[in-house]
């Protein structure tokens, strides 16, 4: 089961062409099955569908509000014309997120076959809308999508453009002009047993699931490369600190394996998200009392979008709750803010053991990518790890976000589900880029200064703590202020100053000996 939840990848699914052979093959079926055998079907290419026309002519479309003219070559309608002008604010279309528009053509593919299965929906308009989402879904007519991210009304403006393009498709691909609606209605037959409030969260989470999977693989080769790194340097030692004082030896392979345990966490817990993010609330509708569908649909179209997805798609058990409740929004922001924390902390280590080369830690360099200073000559930045940073401040940015606009659910409505869906979106994309740029850039690449490790680890006055058994506290604390005094090693005092033979004293003080007391080399323990 583990691999099927992995499976749903909207943003590489069949290509257009694939696509609009499919969408072919189900036109032809459902021409040939057709009660009105007159009706020429003339499938256009919806790759070609999308080009701008030398010549823009105009129909004419009416809403609750008035009429207005549109594009007769747009494949959207008057519900997406008035949101565009509506909506002016950050200039960026939903296409944007071009795995949000295919996840909302894979929902309105699944309930169209849930509404034909119950016998809801006429079968051969059902195989038209099938057919137009499959096109959408393999990447076709992403430029009908145009409608401004940061839009009002909780997505609705969305659903009303996917709505109009499925059915403007369809109708196309059914031989009849765009607008036509008294054939296929993008209210009554794309939208039939559905609301904006329960099919945008589940198109929403079927998008945010579709990037769980490259995310957890950029952690995943982001963690090779921390391994690859730390068994080069399994047996070179350094010095450990705590609150940036010197401590007790380590290894710099123990030290590169911390990170990649950290971004091990990080995609355990983001896989352990999809069964979540696959409770949806489909059959709802606008409350959760499932007002304008039948009974039989929540199960159905549930089954039929999880047979479509190969995720384990399953109906939220309180319809009423699962209207309002943002749980899963916040639970995958809380993840990507804690791996944005990892990788911060990977970077802010990098740049510390990179700082010098005179007069820092010098234990390690990264790759030298760019000049530093247009006034110092010479001077090498860590860039890499400080582009790093900038990309995890925007991720707890994004949290804030989240979390702001998940607790603005009044009443049996969260009208923030644009915001919150597009943040985590370009988070998820944030951090994909920022792993892999990480990893290539910085990583690969660094060097380590094995001697100047040793040498802190020799010198550091923390290491009497391993004399602590053998001559007391108190003493070893002495030897260990003479040495700092001095400016020597604790080795050289001890050796003055105890009555331990050369042999034992060599023994408790071998930094290799010391960073290995559990019995580690670098990776996991394992019992």
């Amino acid at each position: 089961m583990a691999d099927q939840t992995m499976s749903y990848q909207p943003t590489s699914t069949t290509e257009t062409l694939g696509a609009h052979k499919a969408a072919q093959a189900i036109v032809q079926s459902s021409t040939q099955s057709s009660a009105q055998p007159t009706v020429q079907t003339q499938l256009v290419s919806a790759s070609t569908a999308d080009a701008p026309q030398t010549q823009r002519l105009t129909r004419r479309e009416h809403d609750c509000i008035g009429e207005l003219d549109v594009p007769t070559d747009a494949y959207w309608g008057i519900h997406t014309l008035r949101a565009t002008r509506n909506f002016t604010v950050s200039g960026r279309p939903d296409a944007g997120h071009p795995q949000l528009v295919k996840a909302y053509a894979t929902v309105k593919r699944a309930c169209a076959q849930a509404n034909a299965q119950l016998g809801l929906l006429d079968e051969g308009k059902a195989r038209l809308i099938v057919a137009a989402c499959l096109e959408i879904e393999g990447g076709a007519l992403a430029g009908q999508f145009p409608i401004d991210q940061l839009q009002g009304g909780a997505g609705t403006s969305l659903n009303m453009n996917t709505n109009e393009v499925v059915a403007n498709r369809a109708l196309e691909l059914g031989g009849h002009a765009k607008g036509d609606y008294t054939f296929i209605h993008p209210n009554d037959d794309v939208n039939k047993s559905q609301s904006t409030n329960d099919t945008y969260p589940a198109a929403a989470k079927l998008a945010l699931i579709s990037e769980i999977k490259p995310l957890a693989i950029a952690c995943k080769t982001l963690a090779k490369s921390f391994h690859d790194l730390a068994d080069r340097h399994i047996n070179d030692v350094t010095i450990g600190r705590t609150q940036l004082q010197d401590a007790v030896p380590m290894t710099f392979g123990q030290e590169f394996h911390a990170f990649a345990s950290f971004l091990k966490s990080d995609w355990l817990t983001l896989e352990s998200l999809i069964p979540q993010l696959s409770e949806l609330n489909l059959g709802a509708t606008a409350v959760g009392t499932g007002i304008c569908a039948d009974l039989r649909f929540r199960q159905t179209a549930t089954a039929r979008l999880a047979e479509d997805t190969g995720l384990p798609i399953t109906a939220a058990p309180d319809p009423i709750s699962a209207t309002t409740d943002m749980s899963m929004y916040i639970t995958l922001s809380g993840a990507l803010k804690n791996l944005a924390v990892h990788l911060k902390k990977a970077a802010d280590d990098l740049r510390l053991l990179n700082s010098g080369p005179r007069d820092g830690f010098n234990e390690l360099d990264v790759p030298a990518r760019q000049a530093g200073s247009s006034i110092m000559p010479g001077k090498i930045n860590p860039v890499i790890p400080e582009c790093v940073d900038q990309c995890c401040f925007r991720i707890f940015g994004m949290d804030t976000t989240v979390t702001w606009a998940s607790s603005e659910a009044q009443l049996q409505l969260n009208a923030f589900d644009p915001v919150i869906v597009h943040s985590l979106l370009d988070g998820m994309e944030l951090l994909d880029n920022a792993m892999h740029m990480f990893k290539a850039n910085c990583v690969d690449g660094i060097t380590i200064n094995v001697a100047a490790g040793l040498l802190h680890a020799q010198s550091s006055p923390s290491i009497s703590a391993s004399l602590n058994a053998s001559i007391g506290y108190e003493r070893a604390a002495q030897i260990a202020q003479e040495a700092m005094r001095e400016h020597t090693t604790v080795r050289q005092i001890a050796g003055e100053r105890t009555q331990l033979p050369d042999a034992e004293l060599d023994d408790l003080l071998d930094p290799i000996a010391l960073s290995r007391r559990l019995g580690q080399t670098c990776r996991e323990r394992r019992q």
